[in-house]
């Protein structure tokens, strides 16, 4: 397949890339290498447009190059800066979106899959955990609120121009070449930050939890998006399993062969207390299964950024 991965050189985008080129299929990035880097990415085997996709021009150049498939990977990602700047966060994360989607239309593209997020669920009652496709959205963010809106804007063009798309809400996503900003971002903080041998600090009690799921097992996901027959619906992907940052601190000083002893802040604004996902449909109708166990995934993260400081 011709693909078109936005983002990708991002941190979920270069683990797709790997996976995408290990499949041998011919991918395009495009990215504007804001957070973004060149080094995440392979030396070759793949064709990189440096643009933003809020940029109109990216229209008619998608359109054009008639992809099979685009995984729209790129967007804000941050609760705190969606918060602190809507307008920010509606322009990449609304109009980007918009602007891909025209060129799909245009470009007669068979599928789209979107990067979605436990953040459409916003905060939930224990009694609904793990959260099922079919909850309630309630976003306590602009951000998650951007993104339920996206997928309204992937239904509709579905109905109205049959662009076939796959919703992927992921959950907490964590691995090498993760920034410090994003859902997922405490992980990748923390591992710097012990690698570094600096002190880590936990919004809240501790007792807050994530369902954390690794890059690669996310990367797995996609592709597997890209080929099922069961389209224009969504899927969670995650390890259906509630890891509290208490817990995580734990597994660090294991996975770092160190003791970790954090300090405590105050809750941040937009922040859930509780999130785990229900996978059950992906795996059963994607024949998806997340492989990597937390201790082994936080392991390969730390020695990751304990080689980059």
């Amino acid at each position: 397949m011709k693909i078109l991965v936005t983002g990708g050189a991002g941190f979920i985008g270069s683990h797709l890339v790997r996976q995408l080129l290990a499949d041998h299929h011919e991918v395009v990035i495009l990215d504007n290498l804001s957070t973004g880097a060149l080094e995440h990415l392979p030396s070759q085997g793949y064709m990189l447009w440096q643009m933003d996709i809020r940029d109109e021009q990216v229209i008619a150049q998608i359109a054009a190059a008639h992809f099979d498939a685009i995984v729209h990977l790129a967007a804000q990602t941050m609760v705190d800066v969606s918060i602190r700047d809507p307008r920010l966060d509606a322009s990449e994360n609304i109009t980007g979106l918009l602007n891909v989607l025209e060129a799909a239309r245009q470009g007669q593209v068979k599928r789209l899959i979107f990067a979605s997020t436990a953040a459409a669920y916003g905060d939930v009652l224990e009694q609904d955990l793990p959260v099922k496709e079919d909850h309630k959205l309630q976003p306590m963010s602009f951000y998650g609120l951007t993104k339920v809106t996206a997928e309204h804007y992937l239904e509709l063009y579905q109905q109205l121009y049959g662009l076939d798309y796959v919703v992927l809400r992921f959950a907490n996503v964590y691995g090498e070449r993760q920034g410090d900003t994003g859902e997922g971002g405490v992980i990748s903080i923390f591992a710097k930050r012990i690698a570094a041998a600096e002190g880590i600090t936990i919004f809240g009690d501790g007792q807050q939890t994530r369902d954390f799921v690794y890059a690669g097992d996310i990367a797995e996901g996609i592709c597997m998006a890209l080929a099922t027959d069961q389209v224009n619906t969504v899927y969670n992907l995650s390890t259906q399993t509630e890891t509290s940052l208490n817990a995580l601190v734990e597994l660090f000083s294991q996975a770092a062969g160190v003791p970790v002893k954090p300090s405590y802040g105050p809750v941040r604004t937009g922040d859930i207390n509780r999130s785990m996902l229900c996978n059950e449909k992906a795996v059963g109708r994607l024949g998806w299964q997340p492989q990597m166990t937390l201790l082994e995934g936080l392991r390969r993260t730390y020695q990751y950024f304990k080689t980059h400081q």
